[in-house]
């Protein structure tokens, strides 16, 4: 949803300094920073097969393919069984889950008023990982400082996570627990999911992906004039944000405070901002009862209208049909 950018010569700094000494301390600090939420898993067993064009979440999401077929992307690009397709939060991607010489095509908001005609959920622990073309799936948060998605701020694209028995057995564990009543289920899943969200990071560290990505995007979790303005935006949504707000929050100029946020994040702040807005919105609507007026104004729309209509452009579906939905694998 946007890039961050560093004022530094990345190119010299990927060039001279080894990527696990350059900025491993760093890594380890911002992880140690990470508000790390579960969100939901699922265990689906594909009908049909389908396209999903435009697919979009505002919560990282990690498959496992169990059996049968999934690409993704416009080369549809294979996910291989017993590997696992990590999709950043607020990504727009096409998925294809089932036989991929003939599934139907559908969009993403298609998808969700008729996904039963598609996908089926199952809630038997016995069957994870053991129904034809099935997968396995789990959504979570994962917040620098509890405000931004950190890996949407470091611009990776959508990969494919290969040999990774540990975080496999890590995704089946989280299934389970979800599928039972025992005592203490919130809490493993909770340590589940920091540990998936860590070997994922760790992926990426292994395998040296998305070098200039990392190098180029990580540097601005050290500034504290933004994580100031990152927080004071989380805590005030519905309110006023207006540069001349962030400004005295930063203690920088009004003309200034535009400029500033964009140099480091390539974004201007009231997109960031309305981004935020909206990714408030979507957990409102998934998790209360409350009118979508009613929202629109906690997250700073008075108009409703225009609410709707900016909620529709940014997700590809009206609120309400989000709000029916609840998630991409509540069938």
């Amino acid at each position: 949803m946007y890039k961050l950018l560093d004022l530094c010569n990345k190119q010299q700094i990927i060039a001279t300094s080894p990527l696990n000494i350059w900025y491993m301390e760093d890594y380890n600090k911002i992880i140690e920073s990470l508000g790390v939420k579960f969100i939901k898993s699922r265990n689906i067993r594909v009908l049909q097969p389908i396209t999903i064009k435009n697919f979009y979440d505002v919560e990282n999401s990690l498959t496992i393919l169990y059996d049968g077929e999934v690409s993704f992307g416009e080369e549809k690009q294979k996910v291989d069984e017993g590997d696992m397709l990590f999709i950043p939060g607020g990504k727009h991607i096409t998925v294809t889950y089932g036989d991929g010489s003939n599934p139907k095509t559908v969009s993403n908001e298609e998808f969700m008023t008729h996904r039963e005609l598609y996908f089926e959920a199952n809630r038997d622990p016995e069957r994870i990982g053991n129904l034809p073309n099935s997968f396995g799936y789990v959504s979570f948060e994962a917040k620098v400082f509890d405000s931004v998605n950190f890996f949407t701020s470091l611009d990776i694209p959508p990969f494919i996570i290969k040999g990774e028995e540990h975080l496999a057995n890590t995704i089946n564990q989280i299934l389970a627990e979800d599928m039972n009543d025992s005592a203490g289920k919130g809490r493993i899943i909770k340590i589940k999911t920091e540990e998936i969200v860590i070997e994922v990071i760790r992926y990426i560290l292994k395998h040296r992906l998305f070098v200039e990505q990392l190098v180029t995007n990580s540097t601005y979790f050290k500034d504290p004039r933004l994580i100031d303005i990152f927080a004071y935006i989380k805590e005030n949504l519905g309110g006023d944000l207006s540069n001349k707000v962030l400004a005295n929050v930063a203690n920088v100029s009004e003309d200034y405070v535009g400029q500033y946020f964009k140099m480091l994040t390539g974004i201007n702040p009231q997109d960031y901002i309305e981004y935020q807005r909206m990714e408030a919105a979507v957990g409102l609507l998934r998790t209360s009862k409350k009118s979508i007026r009613a929202i629109g104004a906690e997250v700073g729309y008075k108009d409703t209208a225009y609410f709707c209509r900016r909620f529709k452009m940014m997700f590809g579906i009206p609120a309400g049909k989000m709000r029916r939905r609840e998630s991409l694998m509540n069938v």
